[in-house]
């Protein structure tokens, strides 16, 4: 294994094995992901928190590896480490009608496997909720609500990790020193004006997930937007923090300041917008329900006490149902939160005045990765975007509404139903950039000289050795999704509106710029490797904390940094041949699918 970075003793004695076999595979991908980032050194970490939890979301790939790692008797955390929300609240999953076969199981199943790795089986995604939990300085934290959240407002210095990528540096306590590690990382990149009055948390949950629907191409954003947030309240309350944290990381945010925050380094603006009045209108307007909701979700990340004293008041004197229910009647009502809010909750009265009126209040667990039965649950209504955007992708693939909280419980409350059917049209909503917007690629456009020769050169994995493998190429210029928008089954990308919509990674050469969305993700391409449905190869223009963990671990051939951009030279059916030979990877096109 080529090795750049100098190792000390300990971290030596885990790559050669003498510390057992899965923390010499946790070390193998630290250094990976070390080399892939270009970093100089290993940084010893105070914390981790592990995302893929759920059957959902991790899947088969999940549960596969960890019932390898575990054959390791001496595998264990070496750092404090906790647990992120799994699919289900085992106490209550009758209540939940759960229909996935063996779900339950397999949810015990993981959760075990991570207990015994000596991880603190939390089951939350609001880790700098908890007592206990350090959330300053360095860490490798996945689940991408906490990340934002403890890089924005408590001192934490992670990256945006895999829930591999974090495992690993939970197993060996270090993580690659760079990117949001070193303060010239850390700068605003883009400024976002608000006119808009914000108050309830779902106004800055709609704030937060517009950002990433405005983003170019063309801006440089290594490490994800990170916005300065400019017109905000001078001072916004917990829940309010978290809602907008939650729902920008819905595209990569991992970092963000407001315009009050002192400790802000020198901004790097690649653009500005400006989010006015007639945005969030257009958003809401969007947004709300045009047909019966067969379920109303609150707690999403997990509800904090503030969240769940919100939702008693409101409940106190009204009745609603957690079951599901009849045509014409209200939809249930399901909040779920940390079972350390839900012990507080029963201390001050909070969950009896909620259980009293009805709403089942679930623990352990929360809507995105929950999966609903398609039987009765035809329609989610929301008030968080985080929620919004995952149930409604592939996940579940469910549509999903959002308001108001007060909304959602009127509408569980049967004070609200009355839904324009009438075939509505869409607002078209503007962008408002204040500064000119190059366009964005929409599609991978072919060659005007098909039969001109093409040859890059790249870098690979160090853990890797030499390679060659040919094949036909899968090319698109927008990240991938890959947890939630590629079938796990066939490979094939289901994302309407991206380019590559409705084709197949399967047994080709995959080139995309990264991965994005949810710190899950590596366990798809695991399982799709499991499957024997993945790529043969994964070329990335970009460090992807999401690719290269899974090829690393299982071996598939990966490379990027290329000299040339990749992606603008090869079209999708071409064939390429993807070889290493030392330190050098080589793509190069053998046949231009159009005959050259």
């Amino acid at each position: 294994m080529s090795q750049a970075i100098k190792l000390n003793d300990e971290q030596t004695a885990m790559l050669q094995g003498r510390q057992g076999l899965a923390r010499q595979m946790a070390m193998r991908l630290v250094l990976d992901l070390a080399a892939a980032a270009g970093a100089k050194g290993l940084e010893p970490i105070q914390s981790a928190h592990l995302s893929g939890v759920s059957p959902l979301t991790g899947g088969l790939g999940l549960r596969q590896f960890l019932a390898r790692l575990t054959e390791d008797a001496s595998a264990t955390v070496a750092v404090p480490t906790t647990l992120n929300a799994a699919g289900c609240d085992a106490a209550r999953f009758e209540q939940m009608h759960i229909v996935a076969p063996d779900f339950l199981q397999h949810s015990r199943e993981i959760v075990a496997y991570y207990e015994q790795l000596g991880v603190r089986p939390t089951q939350s995604c609001i880790p700098y909720e908890w007592d206990g939990v350090v959330t300053t300085g360095p860490a490798a934290w996945s689940e991408s609500n906490a990340i934002c959240y403890g890089n924005s407002y408590c001192g934490l210095l992670t990256n945006r990790e895999s829930g591999l990528s974090a495992l690993a540096s939970a197993l060996t306590g270090y993580t690659p020193r760079y990117g949001l590690l070193e303060e010239a990382a850390r700068r605003p990149n883009l400024h976002v004006i608000i006119t808009a009055t914000l108050d309830d948390p779902t106004d800055f949950s709609i704030l937060g997930d517009w950002i990433g629907t405005q983003l170019h191409a063309s801006w440089s954003l290594p490490f994800g937007p990170i916005p300065l947030f400019e017109g905000l309240p001078p001072k916004l309350n917990h829940e309010q923090k978290k809602a907008l944290a939650a729902a920008a990381a819905n595209y990569g945010c991992p970092l963000l300041y407001l315009a009050s925050d002192e400790r802000r380094p020198e901004p790097n603006f690649q653009g500005r917008l400006l989010f006015d009045e007639s945005a969030l209108e257009a958003r809401y307007d969007a947004l709300r329900p045009r047909s019966p909701v067969a379920l109303v979700t609150i707690g999403c990340p997990q509800a904090s006490i503030g969240e769940l004293r919100a939702a008693a008041n409101l409940l106190k004197d009204r009745r609603v149902r957690s079951d599901p229910a009849a045509p014409g009647e209200p939809p249930p009502l399901w909040i779920f939160t940390s079972s350390a809010n839900r012990t507080i909750a029963e201390k001050t009265g909070l969950a009896q005045i909620i259980e009293q009126s009805g709403a089942l209040l679930l623990e352990n667990t929360c809507p995105e990765v929950v999966p609903y039965d398609r039987a009765w649950v035809h329609h989610v209504l929301t008030n968080s975007m985080k929620a919004e955007h995952y149930i409604k992708s592939g996940l579940n693939g469910i549509p999903t509404s959002v308001m108001r909280l007060e909304d959602c419980v009127k509408v569980a409350a049967g004070e609200i139903g009355d839904w324009n059917l009438s075939g509505h049209a869409e607002p078209v909503e503007a962008s408002h950039p204040l500064t000119p917007s190059p366009p964005q690629p929409t599609s991978h456009t072919p060659h005007s000289t098909p039969a001109h020769p093409f040859k890059a050169s790249g870098r690979g994995l160090p853990s890797q050795n030499e390679f060659a493998v040919t094949g036909e190429a899968f090319v698109t210029a927008r990240p991938i999704t890959l947890l939630g928008f590629v079938n796990r089954r066939t490979g094939v990308v289901e994302e309407s509106g991206h380019p590559a919509d409705g084709q197949s990674m399967a047994g080709k050469i995959a080139i995309f710029p990264k991965g994005t969305g949810s710190t899950v993700a590596p366990y798809v391409l695991l399982e799709l490797y499991y499957r024997g449905v993945a790529p043969i190869a994964v070329v990335n223009t970009d460090i992807d904390q999401q690719s290269a963990p899974a090829c690393s671990l299982e071996n598939i051939p990966y490379a990027y940094g290329f000299d040339v951009d990749v992606i603008t030279s090869i079209d999708n059916g071409d064939t390429v041949s993807l070889t290493r030979r030392g330190e050098r990877v080589t793509l190069e096109v053998v046949r231009r699918a159009t005959g050259g």
